[in-house]
């Protein structure tokens, strides 16, 4: 199926407008006619959209970059997104051998690689160790309070988007171990690690956050056994190795605690062909916290009490739907959209409007919303497939 043009979507070059059918009015400026491009269903929204629904949505071209030799980092909280209780996210870069210093957090960490290859370490309560290297489309979950790092490889580093469960986390307050040396006296450094102070001179006088370190070698040669043994569950997840569940407007795959047993954030990477449907829906657990990796896309959340608002999404955004609220997410590119669903529970659960209407007593249904018998009985030969 081929994507549609919808009211406010400018051909390009064209400028876009707030009219339809003659309602609203040419905008002269002055204007950021770039935003509306990026933005036509706010700019016009369809005739659906009513009452006040909260923003959903912000850019990561719209926060504060945090920039280090080794790397940068950004984020979007809620500080940015007020709306966003649940998940917090940061994307962050390293070059070949950029270091996100060894440091813990009172939050989980989810992570996706977007880019490049990075290699992952951590140390568990009981003194198990872990260590991986992670390329794109890989996943890792360290739980709150495990120490840990991430160190770029390859000749271009990495890039990876991090989540944590709780929308008031900020990437800059977190334990950072240099920062610990740094505010501990010295003497008393000296006899934890039983070692002289002049040992100790050479410590740096803050945190580090991301450095440019010493590229490592191998995976084998970082591995430190300890006596402990390996952590028995797995810290990373190959998401793109799993099989993929294909429907005709295209296909999801799904990381819980299922198939990925360490998390307590679960996730699905969804795939839309160009003119496809992330169909109706909505969730029965939590809040959904939404990263757009590619494409398109755009998505009317449906908050009850006859309220809807409908936001445009593209690479590098964030989108979010409070919990239960009814929504769908439509390819509106030329190419696919792809974009990571997240929820601060361990399973992944959704209700297809399809499907209920489908598993409920036909009658009941025509009595409703006063659909042909035809209408009703072709949702009961469905299989519900998760994108249209």
């Amino acid at each position: 199926m081929a994507s549609s043009f919808h009211a406010g979507q400018a051909p390009s070059g064209e400028v876009p407008q707030p009219v339809r059918n003659g309602a609203g009015a040419t905008d002269p400026g002055p204007r950021n006619i770039e935003r509306d491009r990026q933005n036509p269903h706010l700019l016009l929204p369809p005739v659906t959209d009513h009452g006040s629904v909260p923003n959903l949505k912000f850019s990561f071209s719209d926060t504060h970059n945090r920039v280090h030799e080794g790397g940068w980092a950004r984020e979007v909280t809620q500080r940015e997104l007020p709306v966003a209780t649940t998940l917090a996210g940061v994307t962050m870069r390293l070059t070949r051998g950029g270091v996100r210093e060894l440091h813990w957090h009172k939050a989980s960490e989810w992570a996706y690689m977007l880019y490049g290859r990075a290699r992952i370490t951590a140390v568990d309560q009981e003194g198990r160790n872990f260590v991986d290297d992670v390329s794109v489309g890989d996943l890792w979950f360290f739980p709150a309070g495990i120490p840990h790092s991430i160190q770029g490889l390859e000749e271009d580093g990495a890039e990876f988007l991090l989540v944590f469960d709780d929308g008031d986390f900020s990437e800059n307050e977190t334990f950072s171990i240099a920062d610990w040396f740094a505010h501990a006296p010295r003497d008393v450094l000296a006899k934890n690690f039983g070692v002289s102070e002049a040992d100790l001179a050479g410590i740096p006088s803050s945190e580090r956050y991301i450095f440019q370190g010493t590229v490592p070698g191998p995976l084998e040669a970082d591995r430190v056994v300890s006596p402990k043994g390996e952590v028995p569950s797995a810290f990373s997840y190959r998401l793109l190795a799993q099989s993929p569940i294909r429907t005709p407007g295209g296909g999801v795959r799904i990381a819980d605690a299922t198939n990925f047993p360490i998390t307590t954030t679960a996730c699905a990477l969804v795939e839309i062909e160009p003119g496809g449907l992330r169909e109706l829906h909505w969730h029965t657990t939590t809040d959904e916290w939404q990263y757009y990796i590619e494409g398109k896309g755009r998505m009317t959340v449906f908050a009850n009490s006859g309220r809807a608002r409908t936001f445009d999404y593209q690479a590098g955004d964030v989108g979010y739907v409070p919990f239960a609220m009814g929504h769908y997410i439509e390819n509106t590119g030329e190419g696919p959209l792809r974009f990571l669903e997240l929820f601060k529970h361990s399973r992944f659960a959704d209700i297809s409007l399809n499907q209920w209407m489908a598993l409920t007593p036909p009658q009941l249904v025509r009595d409703h919303l006063h659909l042909p018998e035809r209408v009703v009985a072709r949702l009961r030969q469905e299989k519900w497939p998760v994108v249209r």
